[in-house]
């Protein structure tokens, strides 16, 4: 019997390739997540690079904390008068900055109410208001909330443009991080409030309280203050100079806004309502002072190298006396352009230079050329003092009595204006009467050269090298600013000042980038002499034969006339103890006026401005005790004597 062979054992192998069948599929799925895995990180990166690039790669950088307050600003210049107040603007009106502790406390209240309630506690970026504004912006399905804190509005407005973009939204939030890690909440709030634009041209909240209400930030009212608050979130719709009634709606809403986080009371809120703000009165361009403005803005590119764009200047100038100035210049003409006169000038300088008053003309509008410090004419006898202050020098002295008679010096031969001659005059009397033929002869006895060489020095810049005998008679031309400061000297007692109009010039935030630096007066004429030459000009107008007497005032001024030839040009210039003020008064084409000199409508206009000037200033006497050392000079003791006994005798 044949035994079957036994039945094989199943082989292991079937269990394996189930095993590996298995394992394959486990592999497979391995495979698979990783590649998803690998694809949804490659897609990440793809996505972070290209945010980046959107975003990020071109980021500008932040500079220092105290460059953000000049970056990338619409270049204009502030100007402030000799008290540090506004007086007038060029190009976009940037107010001084004002920080925080100078603002009331409901004023950045009111901002932070209408802008960024939780600005305090967030670092830059607040995600519940993102997520606010997107609800609201998917809601609407269009923008209509923004989301952006103060800090992001901050980085916006300086290093970014306005476009509503998903790139222009990161680089905000990204910037805003950053500048939160380089200042504090203070600082970007003040920033904030001093460069954020409110319509109208006004940036900063200074400039829009001087704009919108005629008054510093620091005095704004609640209602003033929502009002403005209202403001930056569309300064072009909401300017109140084109619909306050929309201005106002949106401030009760800030209003609300305040009290709700317990910042104002309900009475308070009651107050504002009941008290709306009232737009100030728009000012016509730059009043009167347009030509000071001219003359700022030009100096002050020379005195920086590199000026940032935007400038705070202070000047020396008196808003009052500026438009006590304006006025009499004004009046002057009026009262004399029947006999021709079209135009006129006038400057005033404070004891150290300092330009108080400076008027070009009659109107600026019309015409912005400076009559004051742009035009050159011949002063006439307004040049006279100092042909007496050169003869003083030489050993001349008041009293020297020389001839009032026909002269002839060569091809020279001057006459008097009125072809009239009196005899033998002392020098006292030749200046007072504004004698021609004197002034000549002395001229001509102490040498030309003395003359032109004591009038540069005294700052006639435009007296050329080698004049001729003319000088004394004022035949070379000069400015009006430059001459007035020539006759500051004598005021000075001997002692030059350099003019100047701007005391200091600083940048948006506040930083000095130039302050002039007071200098004492340079003696260039002696001292007893200045005291002397003043009382000779004295009296040119308190002499009765003086041909000043129309500038007389109720105090001590010296002062001299001057009519150029054919009654072409007519000035006055004098001094007290307290101001120095020139005038000139005449027709741009130089056409002769009828008759007008200098004793006529400069003397009224300079009588004029300058009681105004004084106004509120006890008289004060000139320094006699120089004059007394001089035995020569006991020709004063009897000064008033002689004046009050010509006037008896009816002395011409």
């Amino acid at each position: 019997m044949t035994v079957p062979p036994p039945t094989p054992p199943r082989p292991p192998a079937i269990r394996a390739d189930l095993w590996n069948r298995a394992a394959l599929a486990r592999a497979a799925r391995s495979r698979v997540v990783v590649a998803v895995a690998v694809g949804a990180l490659l897609v990440l990166v793809l996505v972070g690079l290209w945010v980046w690039r959107l975003a990020f790669a071109e980021l500008p950088p932040i500079p220092d904390k105290a460059a953000l307050w000049s970056l990338n600003r619409p270049p204009g210049a502030t100007f402030l008068d000799y008290q540090g107040q506004l007086i007038g603007q060029r190009g976009p009106r940037h107010g001084p900055p004002v920080p925080l502790k100078a603002m009331p406390k409901y004023l950045p209240q009111a901002f932070l109410a209408a802008e960024d309630r939780r600005f305090y506690h967030h670092g830059g970026v607040d995600l519940s208001s993102v997520l606010r504004a997107l609800k609201a912006d998917l809601g609407a399905h269009r923008v209509v909330q923004g989301g952006s804190t103060i800090t992001q509005q901050v980085a916006r407005n300086i290093f970014l443009t306005p476009e509503q973009s998903l790139r222009r939204k990161l680089q905000e939030a990204a910037l805003a991080l950053r500048i939160e890690g380089m200042m504090s909440k203070d600082e970007i709030l003040e920033l904030y409030l001093n460069r954020i634009y409110f319509g109208g041209g006004a940036y900063g909240v200074e400039a829009a309280a001087q704009t919108y209400f005629g008054k510093p930030a620091g005095k704004l009212s609640l209602a003033e203050a929502a009002l403005l608050a209202a403001l930056p979130k569309a300064p072009t719709r909401l300017d109140p100079a084109n619909d306050l009634a929309a201005a106002i709606g949106r401030s009760r809403h800030v209003l609300s806004a305040m009290q709700k986080e317990g910042w104002i009371s309900p009475a308070d809120v009651a107050y504002a309502l009941a008290h709306p703000p009232v737009l100030a009165e728009e000012a016509s361009t730059e009043g009167d002072f347009g030509y000071v403005l001219d003359l700022a803005a030009k100096e002050a590119k020379t005195l920086l190298a590199h000026p940032p764009p935007d400038l705070v200047v202070r000047l020396a100038v008196d808003p009052r006396l500026q438009t006590e100035a304006a006025r009499a210049v004004r009046a002057g003409v009026a009262q004399f352009s029947a006999r021709g006169a079209s135009e006129a000038a006038l400057v005033a300088l404070a004891p150290d230079g300092g330009v108080r008053a400076l008027v070009g003309g009659l109107d600026h509008r019309d015409s912005p050329f400076d009559r004051a410090t742009q035009a050159k004419r011949q002063p006439g006898s307004a040049f006279k003092p100092f042909v007496y202050a050169a003869a003083l020098e030489a050993g001349l002295a008041p009293d020297d009595v020389r001839p009032d008679a026909p002269v002839r010096i060569g091809d020279y031969a001057p006459t008097n204006s009125d072809g009239l001659y009196i005899g033998n005059v002392t020098l006292a009397e030749a200046l007072a009467r504004s004698i021609n033929t004197v002034a000549v002869r002395v001229t001509s006895e102490i040498g030309v050269e003395r003359v032109a060489e004591l009038a540069r020095r005294f700052g006639l810049k435009d007296i050329p090298a080698h004049p001729d005998l003319p000088i004394a008679l004022g035949a070379y031309e000069t400015t009006l600013l430059d001459l007035t400061s020539a006759y500051q000297v004598v005021q000075n007692g001997g002692g030059r000042v350099q003019p100047y109009l701007i005391e200091s010039i600083a940048n948006a935030r506040g930083d000095i980038l130039y302050r002039r630096n007071p200098r004492p007066a340079e003696a260039v004429y002696d001292e007893r002499r200045a005291a002397t030459l003043t009382q000779m000009l004295r009296g040119v107008i308190e002499a009765p034969y003086g041909t000043g007497r129309r500038a007389a005032l109720d105090r001590p001024a010296a002062g001299k006339t001057g009519t150029s030839q054919n009654y072409r040009d007519a000035w006055f210039v004098g001094f007290t103890p307290d101001w120095v003020c020139g005038v000139w008064m005449g027709d741009d084409r130089g056409r002769p006026m009828k008759g007008v000199a200098g004793g006529e409508g400069p003397a009224q206009v300079w009588r004029q401005f300058m009681l105004a000037a004084h106004e509120g200033l006890p008289p004060r006497a000139f320094d006699r005790a120089v004059a007394k050392a001089d035995p020569r000079d006991a020709f004063y003791a009897g000064l008033a004597e002689e004046f009050e006994r010509d006037a008896r005798t009816g002395r011409p």
